[in-house]
């Protein structure tokens, strides 16, 4: 599958960063990179969340090979760097969220929507070409558990039970790539004990329409039940949501984060072109853009003589 399968698209793309956009209430102003089509208007937006990985491409400097690809199928792409991103030198901080800094991440990408007026402003000809009724989250690994957050997913904050809700309404559609899976007897003890928001989960209030994507050999340290914890998001949520379990992928999905990167373990360009082109063609039909799009993706993996993964969707 090329990079712009079921869409029909490979549109050149510029890119900026870092854009800064003054955020008193947050440690740091937030730091972004923008790429967007160098032409066309009207153009879906897609806040992305980076994981929470051993390298600074945990930041707005990685996911070049994802990013590229959904760009090019005609979005804005917003990239936020997150306060656990190492590039900031903050997880070790003496902060309550730390190390994971579970809620800001989803505050983070609500506080873009809330100011695109200063992100297009700050893009050299993208002022006024941003679709603000078609918005969507994807995010990769931690990111998936923040996109989660956004369409619907609620949580316990450890600190004193309460449920959390952090969905954002302007949101309508969402990619979760390697995303985080249940809680409970599912997490491992390292989990439990490093990260203690992810103990408890409601899956059932994700209501709006999201694509997970799982890599069936993805098998790590944070849950006992093997690569079934990262489709928790789809099998755990009503519908409608899609699932793409991908062939041989591991947690990068053949190295979205970057190829080379010290995330990625199954470097695979084949396999990152058909993870970028299975979620541009389905945000683009769940966005209203293209509706025939996730069909004809959906089309030309199935009859693929050796398919990258499989489909199903509820």
């Amino acid at each position: 599958m090329n990079r712009a399968s079921g869409t029909g698209l490979a549109a050149p793309v510029l890119s900026v960063a870092p854009v800064v956009i003054p955020a008193p209430a947050r440690t740091v102003d937030l730091e972004l990179r923008v790429s967007a089509p160098v032409t066309g208007s009207s153009r879906p937006l897609v806040l992305f969340s980076h994981n929470h990985g051993p390298s600074n491409l945990s930041s707005w400097r990685g996911y070049d090979p994802l990013v590229e690809i959904l760009a090019a199928c005609g979005f804005v792409i917003v990239q936020p760097t997150h306060l656990d991103s190492l590039a900031l030198g903050l997880r070790e901080a003496d902060a309550a969220e730390a190390p994971l800094y579970w809620r800001s991440r989803a505050t983070d990408l609500s506080f873009v929507i809330d100011n695109l007026d200063a992100v297009e402003a700050a893009v050299p000809t993208l002022s006024g070409r941003v679709d603000r009724a078609r918005i969507a989250v994807v995010g990769h690994s931690a990111g998936g558990h923040t996109a989660s957050l956004l369409l619907g997913r609620r949580l316990n904050d450890p600190t004193d039970g309460s449920i959390v809700d952090l969905s954002d309404r302007r949101v309508r559609a969402g990619a979760i790539l390697s995303g985080l899976g249940r809680g409970g007897d599912a997490l491992s003890e390292y989990a439990r004990e490093k990260y203690p928001v992810l103990q408890t989960s409601d899956f059932s209030t994700m209501t709006t329409p999201a694509l997970v994507v799982a890599g069936d050999q993805d098998c790590g340290p944070l849950n006992v039940v093997g690569a079934s914890w990262h489709r928790d998001s789809y099998t755990l949520s009503p519908a409608p949501k899609a699932l793409l379990t991908v062939f041989g992928g591991e947690h990068s999905l053949g190295g979205i984060v970057g190829f080379g990167a010290a995330e990625t373990t199954d470097e695979d360009l084949g396999r990152v072109s058909a993870v970028g082109a299975m979620v541009g063609a389905y945000l683009r039909t769940a966005l209203g853009v293209d509706g025939d799009a996730w069909s004809r993706a959906r089309r030309e993996l199935e009859s693929s003589p050796t398919p990258p993964g499989s489909v199903i969707d509820k």
